[in-house]
């Protein structure tokens, strides 16, 4: 089975193995209901059970007009500031309305009477009203995942009143970050009828009171600390020394989704830059891109899959195997191998609501040793303050950055890496959980 390209399910799954519940969720495929009963349930982990997985079957049609369409051509976008124009499509917008309602039944079918629901991201913005009214016995809860634009951003969008009554219907409402809280309040000051408590950072619309908080999500470092030490790690990493054909060149990795939100362009040019600003680096240096395939039937990724390999093509006609381009699905054990070899971990992102990339970064890192180039524009970079800290839009910032990264000594890697590893330990992801 193939774990997701995005970081929900890594990040959720260690708390559902720990404290149990069921997990709702879109079935895809032959493969998922052949492992369904006839509830279309099925144990998860199937080596050691510790949670139910709830599937719900959407056509083709579906996906593409709630998933690929209206989530991630509407408001994937519009949330992100990336400069990516959002497509709003009535007939998308419809389904997507449809497939909320649907996940809200499934819901209302599974939960315990007066159980908590945790919603999750910007899929679901209209679930809560839904299953407010099939079940008012519920404790409801979302976590929205990525960032929440300023009310002048959101108020482009057509549906923005429908969205913002829909998140309103929960009890609680997280974000990342104090940022985003703050830019969904003055949005629902902006765009509804509603009372605001900004001391308690509370919401009542309609008879509904709505508490709204930060909680920085995080990884599960015990666990990724764990593999980083067993045997089967160095296994890996030999393997990816034979498959990319490494040798003794210092490496920087990067680990993303194929997304225009994640800076991967800019991470190419600030490479060709920077061999070419400093040639005593051309043989000596490569850069490992990881690009996870994903929503490839929307026009904007694949645009970005046609630039990102042209960029990449071109550095390496220029600087010869300076870029390794690895467009795959990698496993977790495979990425942590990434990490352990790389002497710079590269975060520019655009525009994220978190980044747990370098937060696994960093827990993998039991030699405490490497660095970690971090974007400010992540929700990451509030709490990893000693990575070094670098605007993904100045080129020749990233550029600067590389060889401050490359020639950094031990003993400040070592400093600053032991920093990040005991904020990452402390929060990791049972504190948010219990925090929520």
């Amino acid at each position: 089975c193939q774990t997701p390209a995005g970081g929900v399910t890594a990040a959720l799954d260690p708390i559902l193995r720990s404290l149990g519940g069921t997990w709702v969720g879109h079935g895809n495929g032959d493969a998922d209901r052949d492992t369904v009963d006839e509830y279309d349930r099925i144990m998860v982990p199937p080596d050691d059970p510790s949670y139910t997985l709830r599937r719900v079957w959407l056509t083709n049609e579906e996906e593409e007009g709630y998933y690929l369409g209206f989530a991630n051509g509407a408001l994937w976008p519009l949330c992100h500031i990336a400069y990516t124009r959002p497509v709003f499509d009535r007939s998308q917008w419809e389904t997507y309305v449809e497939v909320n309602r649907r996940f809200a039944a499934a819901v209302a079918q599974e939960a315990p009477r007066r159980s908590l629901v945790f919603v999750q991201d910007y899929h679901f913005a209209l679930l809560p009203k839904y299953l407010r009214e099939l079940r008012d016995d519920l404790a409801i809860g979302q976590f929205w995942h990525i960032p929440w634009p300023n009310p002048d951003v959101f108020s482009i969008c057509p549906w923005k009143e429908e969205i913002l009554e829909g998140l309103l219907s929960n009890d609680l409402l997280g974000f990342h970050i104090q940022h985003d809280c703050n830019n969904f309040l003055a949005t629902v000051a902006q765009e509804v009828e509603a009372r605001i408590d900004r001391e308690n950072f509370s919401i009542t619309q309609k008879g509904n009171q709505t508490k709204v908080l930060p909680f920085p999500i995080s990884v599960d470092y015990p666990a990724l600390e764990k593999q980083a030490l067993g045997n089967e790690h160095q296994k890996e990493v030999r393997s990816w020394q034979e498959k990319l054909n490494l040798g003794n060149e210092a490496i920087s990795v990067g680990v993303d989704r194929m997304d225009y939100t994640k800076g991967l362009l800019e991470r190419i040019d600030a490479i060709d830059r920077f061999l070419t600003q400093h040639p005593k680096w051309k043989g000596n240096f490569v850069h490992i891109q990881v690009a996870v395939p994903s929503r490839s039937p929307v026009p904007a990724y694949q645009r970005l899959d046609r630039e990102l390999n042209a960029k990449a093509d071109a550095c390496n006609q220029k600087h010869p195997g300076s870029i390794r381009l690895v467009q795959e699905h990698v496993s977790q054990a495979g990425v942590q191998a990434l990490y352990q070899l790389a002497n710079v971990c590269q975060v520019s992102s655009l525009h994220d609501g978190m980044n747990l990339v370098a937060k696994e970064f960093v827990a993998t890192r039991t030699d405490e040793q490497g660095v970690l180039i971090l974007s400010p524009f992540t929700g990451a970079s509030r709490e990893l303050t000693d990575a070094i800290l670098v605007n993904p839009y100045a080129i020749d910032d990233l550029v600067d950055a590389l060889p401050l990264a490359l020639e950094m000594n031990k003993k400040e890697q070592k400093r600053r890496m032991r920093k990040m590893r005991q904020t990452v330990r402390e929060h990791d992801i049972h504190y948010w959980a219990r925090k929520i």
